[in-house]
């Protein structure tokens, strides 16, 4: 130290410190090696764990989902990603079967010669077959007539080709039920509807978790009970095809 002061004292001149190294610090390099061994040693680990199939499966089925490959499995372990695409074309599959069976019922309808008692009308809930009840039933009857056996078997006819289920509903026109046997309109509605489930049940196989019967008196009618025309339009038995899986039918 002493000397250097001398040298300073007969130079004049204030020598420079010296220079820093350059790069990182020695340590962190160190550190840096450790921490890579030890992430490859976890990744090494890893491959020799087993293969969860059921996360490998659903994770397939959220790609295919975001790719826009969909189709519908009861059993199916992907998790969709959405199920507005899946829904869309549910939809749009049911509106043509619905379609589809509409005109497959007025063609049976035509060759069978009864389109005087029918009228088929259709919508996004379902098909609608109309049947008179003057071709059905006797007044205050619910017996059926040989013309109604024949529109039942449009029906039955329907149901075989379809997995649709089948709402049956009675109605009548509201006047005084001239009967022994019924005392009221909706005893005798409720009678027509469940005469035609079991002449149905009767001759098809179609299971009967499928159909069901309701009596609706005068309380649905089309038209305003005001003439003989619109009771005679109002008393009717309905045939109503649903598309399966729907809450309520």
């Amino acid at each position: 130290m002493a000397k250097q002061e001398a040298m300073e004292q007969q130079g004049g001149v204030k020598a420079d410190p010296p220079k820093p190294d350059e790069g990182i610090p020695p340590w962190m390099a160190t550190f840096a090696d450790m921490v890579t061994l030890l992430l490859c040693f976890f990744v090494l680990l890893l491959s020799f764990t087993n293969t969860d199939v059921t996360n490998f499966k659903t994770m397939i089925g959220s790609i295919q989902e975001a790719l826009g490959v969909q189709f519908d499995d009861a059993g199916a372990t992907a998790v969709p990603y959405a199920d507005t695409s899946f829904s869309e074309r549910k939809t749009v599959r049911e509106n043509r079967q619905i379609v589809e069976l509409g005109a497959r019922i007025k063609k049976s309808i035509r060759a069978k010669d009864l389109v005087h008692m029918a009228r088929v009308s259709s919508d996004k809930s379902g098909v609608m077959l109309r049947l008179s009840n003057q071709a059905m039933f006797n007044k205050g009857s619910a017996e059926l007539t040989d013309e109604a056996k024949k529109g039942l078997f449009v029906v039955i006819n329907a149901m075989e080709g379809t997995n649709f289920n089948l709402v049956i509903r009675g109605h009548t026109d509201g006047e005084r039920v001239e009967s022994k046997i019924y005392r009221s309109n909706w005893e005798l509605s409720a009678a027509r509807a469940a005469r035609c489930l079991r002449y149905i049940l009767e001759h098809s196989k179609i299971p009967a978790n499928r159909m069901k019967a309701v009596g609706y008196a005068s309380a649905k009618p089309i038209l305003p009970s005001t003439s003989e025309e619109n009771r005679r339009i109002n008393r009717r038995v309905e045939f109503f095809y649903m598309p399966p899986g729907r809450s309520k039918w």
